[in-house]
C-alpha cells in the first residue's frame, strides 16, 4: 500500500510519529493509501528547516522570486492532467472540476508574478528640511497554512503562491484526506526553482495544527475550514501573537426575483447546487424565489434538472455531473440532516436517498436531493450540509428574501438573478455578505480581486489573495532619514516635527 510522508528540506521523508491515517477511493470506499501524522517533533523541524532557508530567500529580488513563479505556471500547465487525475483519485470530483480546482490555484500564482509591482514602497523626498521618508514592506518569516479537502489544489496555492512571493518560507498543513496534490505541488515548485525548505509541507491532524499554533517561529497561520475549527484556530493563533486569517461555514442564498430568466437560474442552481456535489464553500445551498408564482415555476424547473443529474465515478470522464463526497463520514452526516429536513416538515420533491450505482455500492456516492417549503427554523436551512441538496425558502417580497441573506449567521457569499438593474444594485449595496454575484451563481473573485466572507464565515482583517494577500505575508517599515549636511548642534528633546 501506498505510503505518503511529508516534503522537508526538498526531500519526501517518511512519517515517524507511527501515527497514519487512511486515505480512501471515494467511488469504492476501499482504503488505497496511508498517510503519516506528524508530531509536534517533526512539525518543529520542518519550521527549523525553514527557518535557515527563509532569510536568503528573502534577500532575492522580488524580480528574480517572480520568475520561479513564472516556471511554476509552465511546469502547472504541463502536469495539469497528472495533477486534475491525482486529485480526483482521492477527491472523488470530475476530472473537469479537479482541473478547475488547479487553474484556479494557477490563476493566483499569476497573479503573483506582479510581486515586483506589490512589494513596492512609497517614498516622500523633502518631507521636511534635508529629510526623507519610505515606507518598505518586508517579509515576516516562517507562515504556515491549514488547508481543507475539497480544493486540494487551488487554496494551498492561494496561500503559498503570495506568501513565497513575498521572501516568506511556508508550512503547509494539507487535509490528510487528500494529501497528494499538496505533495506534488511542492515537488513542482522546486523544479521550477525555489530553494529546498522554503515550501514544507507537513501532514497531520489536530496534533500538527496545534504545533502549528503553539510554534513561536511561524509568525502567520492561514486556514480554510468549518466555522468551529476557524474559530479556534483564530483565537489560539492570535493569543499566541501570530498574525491569523480564517476562513469558515457558509450557507449561500440565491435570490430568484419575478422578472428573472427562470431556465438561466435553474440551471445556474443546478450547476452552483450541485456541482462538486456540494462540496464547495461557494456552493449555492438556498434558492429564495420571490413570490408563489415565481417559486411555482422555479420548481417546475428545477425537478427535471435535478432528475437528469448523472452521479458516477470521475474515470467515467465527461459522462458524469458529480462524483461520490469524500467520507463515509460525511455521507452519512448527509444523509442525517436529509432526514431531518423531512421530519421537520419540509417537501422533498427529488428525493436521491436510494441511489446506488452498480458496482460502486461501497462508494461514497450521495443522490441529488430537492426540498421545497423550507423554513429558517429547520436543520437543513441553518446548517452547512456540504453535500448535493438543494433547498427552496420562498419569500413573498424582495425585503423578505433579503432578510434571509442578511439573517444567516453565515455571510460568504450570495447572489441575484433579475432582469431589474435597481434591484440588482440595491441588493448588492445592502446584502451583509463578502462576495455578491449578479445573475452570477458562484462570485469568486478574479485572482486580482479578494476573496472572502463576512459574519461567522471568516475571521480576521484581511481577505485571500489579490492585494490583501501582500499585505498579509508582510510587514510595513517606514524609515525617516536625515543626512548630516546643515543639521544644527545640540540635542533635541522635543517630538520632532517636519517644518
Amino acid at each position: 500500500m501506498n505510503q505518503i510522508g511529508h516534503y522537508i528540506g526538498g526531500e519526501i521523508i517518511a512519517g515517524t510519529s507511527g501515527r497514519t491515517a487512511d486515505i480512501y477511493n471515494p467511488a469504492t470506499g476501499e482504503v488505497q493509501a496511508q498517510v503519516a501524522l506528524a508530531s509536534k517533533a517533526e512539525l518543529d523541524h520542518a519550521v527549523e528547516v525553514a527557518a535557515k532557508a527563509q532569510p536568503a530567500w528573502a534577500a532575492v529580488n522580488p524580480q528574480r522570486r517572480a520568475r520561479v513563479m513564472m516556471k511554476f505556471v509552465s511546469l502547472l500547465n504541463r502536469d495539469m492532467d497528472k495533477l486534475a487525475e491525482a486529485l480526483s483519485r482521492e477527491h472523488g470530483k470530475t476530472l473537469p472540476d479537479a482541473a478547475g480546482d488547479v487553474q484556479r490555484g494557477l490563476e493566483v500564482v499569476e497573479y503573483c508574478i506582479g510581486a515586483p509591482q506589490m512589494l513596492k514602497g512609497d517614498y516622500t523626498d523633502s518631507a521636511g528640511p534635508g529629510i526623507d521618508m519610505y515606507s518598505m514592506r518586508q517579509a515576516l518569516g516562517v507562515t504556515a497554512g491549514i488547508t481543507p479537502f475539497n480544493f486540494p489544489a487551488m487554496i494551498p496555492m492561494w496561500m503559498f503562491a503570495p506568501a513565497i512571493a513575498c521572501g516568506n518560507a511556508f508550512i503547509l498543513k494539507p487535509s490528510e484526506r487528500d494529501p497528494s496534490v499538496p505533495m506534488m505541488l511542492a515537488a513542482l515548485m522546486e523544479e521550477a526553482g525555489l530553494p529546498k525548505g522554503i515550501l514544507q509541507v507537513v501532514n497531520g491532524d489536530k496534533d500538527s495544527v496545534d504545533a502549528i499554533l503553539d510554534n513561536e517561529v511561524i509568525q502567520s497561520v492561514g486556514f480554510v475550514g468549518s466555522t468551529p475549527i476557524a474559530e479556534y484556530i483564530y483565537g489560539r493563533g492570535c493569543s499566541n501573537g501570530k498574525r491569523v486569517q480564517c476562513f469558515g461555514g457558509a450557507k449561500n442564498h440565491m435570490i430568484i426575483m419575478p422578472d428573472a430568466d427562470m431556465d438561466q437560474a435553474a440551471d445556474a442552481l443546478v450547476g452552483a447546487g450541485y456541482g462538486a456535489a456540494g462540496e464547495r464553500c461557494m456552493a449555492i445551498s438556498v434558492a429564495v424565489p420571490v413570490g408563489e408564482e415565481t417559486a411555482d415555476r422555479l420548481i417546475e424547473k428545477l425537478v427535471p434538472r435535478v432528475e437528469a443529474l448523472k452521479v458516477g465515478p470521475y474515470t467515467s470522464g465527461n459522462d458524469v455531473d458529480y462524483g461520490p463526497v469524500v467520507t463515509a463520514a460525511a455521507k452519512a452526516n448527509i444523509e442525517g440532516l436529509v432526514q431531518s429536513g423531512i421530519d421537520q416538515g419540509a417537501k422533498l420533491v427529488v428525493d436521491g436517498r436510494d441511489f446506488s450505482l452498480q458496482g460502486y455500492e461501497d462508494g461514497f456516492f450521495v443522490g441529488a436531493h430537492l426540498f421545497d417549503h423550507v423554513t429558517s427554523d429547520m436543520d437543513i436551512y441553518k446548517k452547512e450540509i456540504f453535500g448535493p441538496v438543494l433547498s427552496c425558502v420562498r419569500a413573498k417580497s424582495y425585503e423578505e428574501a433579503l432578510g434571509l441573506a442578511m439573517d444567516h449567521e453565515y455571510g460568504n457569499g450570495t447572489a441575484i438573478f433579475t432582469r431589474d438593474g435597481d434591484a440588482a444594485r440595491d441588493f448588492a449595496n445592502r446584502v451583509n455578505v463578502g462576495m455578491v454575484g449578479v445573475n452570477v451563481p458562484i462570485p469568486v473573485p478574479l485572482a486580482y480581486h479578494t476573496f472572502g466572507g463576512w459574519k461567522k464565515s471568516a475571521f480576521g482583517d484581511l481577505n485571500q489573495h489579490g492585494p490583501d494577500a501582500f499585505k498579509f505575508y508582510t510587514r510595513t517599515k517606514t524609515v525617516t532619514a536625515r543626512w548630516p549636511s546643515g543639521i544644527k548642534e545640540g540635542g533635541e528633546f522635543s517630538i520632532p516635527v517636519m517644518e
